[in-house]
Protein backbone atom coordinates (compact mmCIF):
# COMPACT_ATOMS: atom_id res chain seq x y z
CA UNK A 1 0.00 0.00 0.00
CA UNK A 2 1.22 3.47 -0.95
CA UNK A 3 2.45 5.63 1.31
CA UNK A 4 1.18 9.26 1.68
CA UNK A 5 3.97 11.34 0.86
CA UNK A 6 3.99 14.05 3.90
CA UNK A 7 3.71 11.38 5.97
CA UNK A 8 6.66 9.57 3.71
CA UNK A 9 8.84 12.90 4.68
CA UNK A 10 8.39 12.61 8.41
CA UNK A 11 8.71 9.42 8.41
CA UNK A 12 11.86 9.84 6.71
CA UNK A 13 12.73 12.72 9.18
CA UNK A 14 12.26 10.37 11.83
CA UNK A 15 14.50 7.78 10.79
CA UNK A 16 17.15 9.94 9.72
CA UNK A 17 17.59 11.37 13.27
CA UNK A 18 17.13 8.41 15.11
CA UNK A 19 20.62 7.19 16.68
CA UNK A 20 18.90 3.30 15.98
CA UNK A 21 19.79 3.97 12.56
CA UNK A 22 23.57 4.52 13.43
CA UNK A 23 23.56 1.34 15.44
CA UNK A 24 21.40 -0.91 12.48
CA UNK A 25 24.07 0.71 9.66
CA UNK A 26 21.59 2.33 7.81
CA UNK A 27 23.48 5.28 5.82
CA UNK A 28 21.58 8.80 6.48
CA UNK A 29 22.82 10.02 3.35
CA UNK A 30 20.82 6.76 1.58
CA UNK A 31 17.81 7.86 3.29
CA UNK A 32 18.20 11.49 2.27
CA UNK A 33 18.48 10.62 -1.10
CA UNK A 34 15.46 8.90 -1.19
CA UNK A 35 12.25 10.11 -3.36
CA UNK A 36 8.75 11.02 -2.67
CA UNK A 37 7.60 8.63 -5.39
CA UNK A 38 5.88 5.22 -4.57
CA UNK A 39 8.91 2.89 -5.93
CA UNK A 40 10.63 3.94 -2.46
CA UNK A 41 8.01 2.70 -0.25
CA UNK A 42 9.64 -0.30 0.23
CA UNK A 43 13.18 0.99 0.71
CA UNK A 44 11.62 3.08 3.29
CA UNK A 45 10.06 0.35 5.63
CA UNK A 46 12.56 -2.10 5.12
CA UNK A 47 15.20 0.66 6.54
CA UNK A 48 12.46 0.95 9.59
CA UNK A 49 12.42 -2.58 9.59
CA UNK A 50 16.58 -3.21 9.81
CA UNK A 51 16.35 -0.52 12.81
CA UNK A 52 13.85 -1.90 14.78
CA UNK A 53 15.51 -5.87 14.17
CA UNK A 54 18.89 -4.67 15.02
CA UNK A 55 17.64 -2.60 18.10
CA UNK A 56 16.21 -5.93 19.20
CA UNK A 57 19.31 -7.95 18.68
CA UNK A 58 17.69 -10.58 16.28
CA UNK A 59 18.83 -12.37 13.89
CA UNK A 60 16.33 -10.89 10.92
CA UNK A 61 18.48 -8.07 9.44
CA UNK A 62 17.64 -6.69 6.22
CA UNK A 63 20.13 -3.61 5.14
CA UNK A 64 19.22 -1.87 1.72
CA UNK A 65 20.15 -1.76 -0.25
CA UNK A 66 21.39 -4.93 -1.07
CA UNK A 67 25.23 -5.79 -1.98
CA UNK A 68 26.26 -6.62 -5.03
CA UNK A 69 29.22 -8.14 -4.44
CA UNK A 70 31.12 -9.71 -1.35
CA UNK A 71 33.56 -7.37 -1.38
CA UNK A 72 30.98 -4.43 -0.67
CA UNK A 73 29.90 -6.33 2.46
CA UNK A 74 31.19 -4.06 5.48
CA UNK A 75 29.96 -6.34 8.16
CA UNK A 76 28.20 -10.21 7.96
CA UNK A 77 24.77 -8.70 8.06
CA UNK A 78 25.40 -7.70 4.72
CA UNK A 79 25.32 -11.21 3.58
CA UNK A 80 21.87 -12.10 5.04
CA UNK A 81 19.29 -10.07 2.50
CA UNK A 82 20.87 -11.55 -0.51
CA UNK A 83 21.71 -14.98 1.10
CA UNK A 84 17.59 -14.75 1.41
CA UNK A 85 17.16 -13.68 -1.85
CA UNK A 86 18.87 -16.73 -3.42
CA UNK A 87 17.98 -19.56 -0.98
CA UNK A 88 14.95 -21.60 -1.66
CA UNK A 89 11.94 -20.14 1.16
CA UNK A 90 11.95 -23.85 2.88
CA UNK A 91 15.46 -23.88 2.66
CA UNK A 92 15.87 -20.69 4.68
CA UNK A 93 13.31 -21.67 7.02
CA UNK A 94 15.76 -24.89 7.85
CA UNK A 95 18.58 -22.15 8.20
CA UNK A 96 16.54 -19.75 10.32
CA UNK A 97 14.54 -21.63 12.29
CA UNK A 98 14.75 -21.76 16.15
CA UNK A 99 12.47 -23.79 18.54
CA UNK A 100 8.92 -22.32 19.61
CA UNK A 101 8.60 -18.65 19.09
CA UNK A 102 12.83 -18.36 18.54
CA UNK A 103 13.30 -16.56 21.49
CA UNK A 104 16.45 -18.39 22.18
CA UNK A 105 18.08 -16.74 19.33
CA UNK A 106 17.14 -13.67 20.61
CA UNK A 107 18.10 -13.92 23.72
CA UNK A 108 21.77 -15.63 22.19
CA UNK A 109 22.10 -12.24 20.65
CA UNK A 110 21.39 -10.27 23.61
CA UNK A 111 23.37 -12.04 25.75
CA UNK A 112 26.58 -10.07 24.38
CA UNK A 113 24.99 -6.87 25.42
CA UNK A 114 25.46 -8.06 28.98
CA UNK A 115 29.07 -7.15 28.76
CA UNK A 116 31.27 -4.02 27.94
CA UNK A 117 34.93 -4.38 26.89
CA UNK A 118 37.67 -2.02 29.09
CA UNK A 119 39.92 -0.79 26.24
CA UNK A 120 43.08 -0.60 27.21
CA UNK A 121 45.84 1.85 25.57
CA UNK A 122 50.02 2.31 25.17
CA UNK A 123 50.48 -1.38 24.59
CA UNK A 124 52.38 -2.16 21.29
CA UNK A 125 49.60 -4.00 19.06
CA UNK A 126 51.84 -3.50 16.54
CA UNK A 127 51.85 -7.07 15.68
CA UNK A 128 48.60 -9.77 16.68
CA UNK A 129 49.06 -13.11 16.71
CA UNK A 130 44.99 -14.52 17.13
CA UNK A 131 46.30 -18.24 16.34
CA UNK A 132 44.83 -21.13 18.04
CA UNK A 133 46.40 -24.59 18.31
CA UNK A 134 44.39 -27.58 18.08
CA UNK A 135 45.82 -31.18 18.52
CA UNK A 136 48.70 -30.41 17.03
CA UNK A 137 47.31 -28.17 13.85
CA UNK A 138 47.65 -24.40 14.38
CA UNK A 139 44.79 -22.08 12.90
CA UNK A 140 45.14 -18.52 12.07
CA UNK A 141 41.83 -17.07 13.90
CA UNK A 142 40.01 -18.80 17.10
CA UNK A 143 36.59 -18.55 14.88
CA UNK A 144 35.60 -21.80 13.94
CA UNK A 145 33.79 -23.04 11.33
CA UNK A 146 30.74 -24.95 13.16
CA UNK A 147 28.59 -28.13 11.80
CA UNK A 148 25.61 -26.88 9.92
CA UNK A 149 23.73 -29.62 7.76
CA UNK A 150 22.34 -29.81 4.51
CA UNK A 151 24.86 -26.96 3.06
CA UNK A 152 24.03 -28.01 -0.63
CA UNK A 153 20.36 -26.62 0.30
CA UNK A 154 22.01 -23.38 0.26
CA UNK A 155 24.85 -23.69 -2.49
CA UNK A 156 25.15 -25.81 -5.47
CA UNK A 157 28.63 -26.23 -3.85
CA UNK A 158 27.72 -26.92 0.13
CA UNK A 159 29.81 -28.16 2.14
CA UNK A 160 33.08 -27.90 -0.78
CA UNK A 161 32.72 -24.27 -1.16
CA UNK A 162 32.80 -23.69 2.73
CA UNK A 163 36.24 -26.46 2.91
CA UNK A 164 37.93 -24.31 0.43
CA UNK A 165 37.17 -20.95 1.63
CA UNK A 166 38.19 -22.36 5.28
CA UNK A 167 41.54 -23.59 3.64
CA UNK A 168 42.08 -20.26 2.22
CA UNK A 169 41.46 -18.27 5.40
CA UNK A 170 43.13 -21.27 7.87
CA UNK A 171 40.22 -21.79 9.77
CA UNK A 172 39.30 -25.07 11.72
CA UNK A 173 36.26 -26.23 10.14
CA UNK A 174 33.46 -29.21 11.71
CA UNK A 175 31.20 -31.23 9.44
CA UNK A 176 28.07 -32.28 10.07
CA UNK A 177 26.85 -36.32 10.39
CA UNK A 178 23.68 -34.24 7.93
CA UNK A 179 26.10 -32.84 5.57
CA UNK A 180 25.43 -33.12 1.93
CA UNK A 181 29.15 -33.79 1.20
CA UNK A 182 30.80 -36.95 2.40
CA UNK A 183 33.64 -36.90 5.22
CA UNK A 184 36.56 -37.68 2.28
CA UNK A 185 35.57 -35.40 0.25
CA UNK A 186 35.26 -32.54 2.44
CA UNK A 187 38.94 -33.10 4.38
CA UNK A 188 40.04 -33.31 0.81
CA UNK A 189 38.54 -30.28 -0.12
CA UNK A 190 40.03 -28.59 3.41
CA UNK A 191 43.74 -29.58 2.23
CA UNK A 192 44.00 -30.24 6.09
CA UNK A 193 42.51 -31.87 9.30
CA UNK A 194 38.19 -31.26 9.37
CA UNK A 195 36.16 -32.44 12.59
CA UNK A 196 33.41 -34.25 12.73
CA UNK A 197 30.17 -33.93 14.52
CA UNK A 198 28.06 -36.83 15.62
CA UNK A 199 24.09 -37.67 15.28
CA UNK A 200 23.86 -40.69 17.10
CA UNK A 201 22.06 -43.31 15.27
CA UNK A 202 19.64 -45.71 17.22
CA UNK A 203 21.55 -48.86 16.12
CA UNK A 204 25.01 -48.88 17.41
CA UNK A 205 26.86 -50.60 15.29
CA UNK A 206 25.91 -48.11 12.75
CA UNK A 207 27.03 -45.36 14.83
CA UNK A 208 30.76 -46.99 15.51
CA UNK A 209 31.21 -47.69 11.65
CA UNK A 210 30.12 -43.99 11.03
CA UNK A 211 33.27 -43.30 14.00
CA UNK A 212 35.75 -45.31 12.63
CA UNK A 213 35.00 -44.12 9.28
CA UNK A 214 35.90 -40.42 10.50
CA UNK A 215 38.84 -41.69 11.68
CA UNK A 216 39.88 -43.52 8.92
CA UNK A 217 39.07 -40.05 7.08
CA UNK A 218 41.71 -38.32 9.14
CA UNK A 219 39.41 -36.60 11.50
CA UNK A 220 41.44 -35.77 14.69
CA UNK A 221 38.25 -35.20 16.89
CA UNK A 222 34.63 -35.80 16.91
CA UNK A 223 31.91 -33.84 18.59
CA UNK A 224 28.74 -35.68 19.55
CA UNK A 225 25.79 -33.30 19.65
CA UNK A 226 23.64 -33.67 23.10
CA UNK A 227 21.34 -31.28 22.75
CA UNK A 228 19.11 -32.46 20.18
CA UNK A 229 18.26 -35.97 22.20
CA UNK A 230 14.73 -35.21 22.91
CA UNK A 231 14.24 -33.30 19.65
CA UNK A 232 12.88 -29.54 19.26
CA UNK A 233 9.56 -27.76 18.27
CA UNK A 234 10.60 -25.68 14.91
CA UNK A 235 7.98 -23.47 14.35
CA UNK A 236 9.38 -21.06 11.94
CA UNK A 237 11.29 -23.84 9.55
CA UNK A 238 7.09 -25.65 9.46
CA UNK A 239 5.73 -22.16 8.42
CA UNK A 240 8.67 -20.86 6.11
CA UNK A 241 8.40 -24.72 3.87
CA UNK A 242 3.89 -24.28 3.87
CA UNK A 243 5.15 -21.46 1.67
CA UNK A 244 7.05 -23.40 -0.81
CA UNK A 245 5.18 -24.98 -3.83
CA UNK A 246 7.70 -26.93 -5.21
CA UNK A 247 8.03 -30.24 -5.83
CA UNK A 248 11.08 -31.62 -4.46
CA UNK A 249 10.94 -35.35 -4.86
CA UNK A 250 14.59 -35.77 -5.87
CA UNK A 251 15.65 -34.36 -3.00
CA UNK A 252 13.26 -35.27 -0.14
CA UNK A 253 10.66 -37.86 0.32
CA UNK A 254 7.15 -37.23 -0.44
CA UNK A 255 8.24 -34.22 -2.36
CA UNK A 256 8.21 -31.87 0.44
CA UNK A 257 11.26 -29.65 0.83
CA UNK A 258 10.98 -29.98 4.71
CA UNK A 259 14.59 -30.61 6.27
CA UNK A 260 14.91 -31.36 9.25
CA UNK A 261 11.14 -31.79 10.36
CA UNK A 262 11.51 -33.68 13.31
CA UNK A 263 14.93 -31.57 14.76
CA UNK A 264 16.34 -35.18 14.84
CA UNK A 265 18.83 -37.18 12.66
CA UNK A 266 15.73 -38.34 10.26
CA UNK A 267 17.05 -41.63 8.67
CA UNK A 268 14.18 -42.44 6.35
CA UNK A 269 15.28 -40.86 3.25
CA UNK A 270 19.29 -40.47 3.03
CA UNK A 271 19.99 -40.00 -0.56
CA UNK A 272 22.20 -36.68 -0.16
CA UNK A 273 23.51 -37.53 3.23
CA UNK A 274 26.38 -39.61 2.17
CA UNK A 275 27.94 -39.91 5.74
CA UNK A 276 24.49 -42.23 6.83
CA UNK A 277 25.17 -44.72 4.05
CA UNK A 278 27.34 -47.19 2.84
CA UNK A 279 27.84 -49.35 5.84
CA UNK A 280 27.78 -52.85 6.58
CA UNK A 281 24.74 -54.92 7.70
CA UNK A 282 25.78 -55.67 10.95
CA UNK A 283 23.96 -57.49 13.70
CA UNK A 284 22.19 -54.77 15.14
CA UNK A 285 23.16 -53.56 17.97
CA UNK A 286 19.55 -51.32 19.11
CA UNK A 287 20.39 -48.43 21.71
CA UNK A 288 18.00 -48.74 24.81
CA UNK A 289 16.38 -44.84 25.19
CA UNK A 290 18.53 -41.89 24.35
CA UNK A 291 22.28 -42.09 25.52
CA UNK A 292 23.25 -41.01 28.84
CA UNK A 293 26.67 -40.68 30.39
CA UNK A 294 27.47 -44.82 29.54
CA UNK A 295 27.03 -43.68 26.19
CA UNK A 296 29.88 -41.48 26.41
CA UNK A 297 32.27 -43.52 28.11
CA UNK A 298 31.67 -46.18 25.25
CA UNK A 299 32.26 -43.73 22.10
CA UNK A 300 35.30 -42.75 24.01
CA UNK A 301 36.72 -46.93 24.17
CA UNK A 302 35.41 -47.13 20.46
CA UNK A 303 37.84 -44.62 19.02
CA UNK A 304 41.08 -42.75 19.47
CA UNK A 305 39.61 -39.46 17.87
CA UNK A 306 39.57 -36.96 20.68
CA UNK A 307 36.15 -36.79 21.75
CA UNK A 308 34.05 -33.67 22.26
CA UNK A 309 30.51 -32.78 23.32
CA UNK A 310 28.66 -30.21 21.62
CA UNK A 311 25.61 -28.80 23.47
CA UNK A 312 26.98 -28.53 27.44
CA UNK A 313 25.27 -25.57 29.19
CA UNK A 314 25.74 -25.90 33.17
CA UNK A 315 28.42 -26.43 35.53
CA UNK A 316 27.29 -29.42 36.67
CA UNK A 317 27.45 -31.20 33.21
CA UNK A 318 31.39 -29.56 32.48
CA UNK A 319 32.54 -31.53 36.00
CA UNK A 320 30.61 -34.75 34.72
CA UNK A 321 32.08 -34.18 31.25
CA UNK A 322 35.55 -34.25 32.83
CA UNK A 323 34.76 -37.17 34.76
CA UNK A 324 34.01 -39.42 32.00
CA UNK A 325 37.19 -38.46 30.51
CA UNK A 326 35.95 -36.14 27.54
CA UNK A 327 38.36 -34.13 25.57
CA UNK A 328 36.65 -30.52 24.67
CA UNK A 329 33.05 -28.61 25.54
CA UNK A 330 31.13 -27.04 22.82
CA UNK A 331 28.94 -24.52 24.89
CA UNK A 332 26.29 -24.70 22.31
CA UNK A 333 22.31 -24.53 22.82
CA UNK A 334 22.19 -25.34 18.57
CA UNK A 335 21.91 -21.87 17.77
CA UNK A 336 18.95 -21.57 19.31
CA UNK A 337 17.22 -24.69 17.66
CA UNK A 338 17.10 -27.24 20.87
CA UNK A 339 15.54 -26.70 23.77
CA UNK A 340 13.73 -22.85 24.24
CA UNK A 341 15.85 -22.19 27.70
CA UNK A 342 16.43 -18.24 26.50
CA UNK A 343 19.46 -18.66 28.40
CA UNK A 344 22.64 -17.05 25.81
CA UNK A 345 25.24 -19.20 25.66
CA UNK A 346 27.79 -16.51 26.49
CA UNK A 347 25.61 -16.63 29.38
CA UNK A 348 26.33 -20.48 29.99
CA UNK A 349 29.94 -19.70 28.97
CA UNK A 350 31.50 -18.81 33.22
CA UNK A 351 29.72 -21.47 34.36
CA UNK A 352 30.95 -23.81 31.73
CA UNK A 353 34.43 -23.37 32.22
CA UNK A 354 34.56 -23.49 35.98
CA UNK A 355 33.19 -26.74 35.81
CA UNK A 356 35.99 -27.89 33.60
CA UNK A 357 38.15 -26.68 36.47
CA UNK A 358 40.44 -25.56 32.89
CA UNK A 359 41.54 -28.71 32.27
CA UNK A 360 39.66 -29.03 28.43
CA UNK A 361 39.28 -26.45 26.43
CA UNK A 362 35.86 -25.06 25.59
CA UNK A 363 34.67 -23.76 22.50
CA UNK A 364 31.39 -21.39 22.66
CA UNK A 365 29.06 -20.96 19.72
CA UNK A 366 25.56 -19.22 19.26
CA UNK A 367 24.59 -15.85 17.99
CA UNK A 368 28.07 -14.94 17.33
CA UNK A 369 28.14 -11.96 14.50
CA UNK A 370 30.65 -9.59 15.58
CA UNK A 371 34.57 -9.73 16.37
CA UNK A 372 33.67 -8.25 19.62
CA UNK A 373 31.83 -11.48 20.79
CA UNK A 374 34.07 -13.39 20.30
CA UNK A 375 37.00 -11.15 22.47
CA UNK A 376 34.07 -11.23 24.86
CA UNK A 377 33.68 -15.29 24.57
CA UNK A 378 37.66 -15.44 24.86
CA UNK A 379 37.64 -13.34 27.85
CA UNK A 380 35.28 -15.36 29.66
CA UNK A 381 37.44 -18.25 29.59
CA UNK A 382 36.44 -20.20 25.90
CA UNK A 383 39.34 -21.44 24.03
CA UNK A 384 37.65 -20.43 20.35
CA UNK A 385 34.47 -19.64 19.36
CA UNK A 386 32.16 -21.04 16.76
CA UNK A 387 29.91 -19.61 13.84
CA UNK A 388 26.83 -21.34 11.81
CA UNK A 389 24.26 -19.04 10.18
CA UNK A 390 26.83 -15.60 9.40
CA UNK A 391 29.06 -18.19 6.68
CA UNK A 392 25.75 -19.54 5.60
CA UNK A 393 24.56 -16.36 4.36
CA UNK A 394 28.30 -15.57 2.98
CA UNK A 395 27.55 -19.04 1.16
CA UNK A 396 24.25 -18.57 -0.13
CA UNK A 397 24.74 -15.25 -1.36
CA UNK A 398 28.02 -15.42 -2.84
CA UNK A 399 29.47 -19.22 -2.36
CA UNK A 400 32.87 -19.69 -1.28
CA UNK A 401 33.44 -15.86 -2.68
CA UNK A 402 30.94 -15.16 0.33
CA UNK A 403 31.91 -17.65 2.97
CA UNK A 404 35.30 -16.07 2.54
CA UNK A 405 34.26 -12.91 2.91
CA UNK A 406 32.22 -13.63 6.23
CA UNK A 407 35.66 -14.72 7.59
CA UNK A 408 37.53 -12.18 7.00
CA UNK A 409 35.58 -9.40 7.95
CA UNK A 410 35.03 -11.13 11.55
CA UNK A 411 38.88 -12.22 12.11
CA UNK A 412 39.54 -8.10 11.16
CA UNK A 413 37.17 -7.05 13.36
CA UNK A 414 38.40 -9.35 16.21
CA UNK A 415 42.17 -8.78 15.86
CA UNK A 416 40.80 -5.09 15.80
CA UNK A 417 39.41 -5.23 19.07
CA UNK A 418 42.51 -7.09 20.53
CA UNK A 419 44.28 -3.81 19.59
CA UNK A 420 42.03 -1.77 21.63
CA UNK A 421 41.98 -3.87 24.55
CA UNK A 422 45.70 -3.88 24.68
CA UNK A 423 45.75 -7.70 23.99
CA UNK A 424 48.85 -8.86 21.33
CA UNK A 425 47.45 -12.65 21.91
CA UNK A 426 44.94 -14.63 22.99
CA UNK A 427 46.66 -15.56 25.89
CA UNK A 428 46.82 -11.82 27.02
CA UNK A 429 42.72 -11.83 26.89
CA UNK A 430 40.95 -12.47 30.23
CA UNK A 431 38.44 -11.13 32.08
CA UNK A 432 39.87 -8.00 33.01
CA UNK A 433 39.14 -6.83 29.65
CA UNK A 434 35.21 -7.32 29.84
CA UNK A 435 33.08 -5.81 32.60
CA UNK A 436 29.19 -6.44 33.35
CA UNK A 437 27.23 -3.58 31.34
Amino acid sequence: MPIDPASRRQFLAFLAASPLAAAAGIDRDWLARLGSSTADDDAVLGAAESMSYRAAGTHAVLQPPLIANASDALDVFDFEGVAKQNIPVAHWGYLMTGTDDDGTIAANRAGFDRYTLKPRRLVDVSTIDASVSFYGTRYASPIVVNPLGSQKGFHKDGEIAVAKAAKAKDHLMVLSTVATTSIEDTIAARGGPVWFQLYHQSDWSITKQMVKRAERAGAPAIAFTVDLLGGSNRETMIREARKDTRDCIKCHLGGAPLPGVSGRVDDRDNRRKPNLVGYEKLPPQLEKGTPTWEFVDRLKQSTSMKVWLKGIVTQEDAALAVEHGVDGLFVSNHGGRAENSRRATIVSLPDVVQGTGGRIPVICDGGFRRGTDVFKAIALGATAAGIGRPYIWGLGAFGQEGVEAVLAILRKEFELTMKQSGTPTLKQISARHIAPA
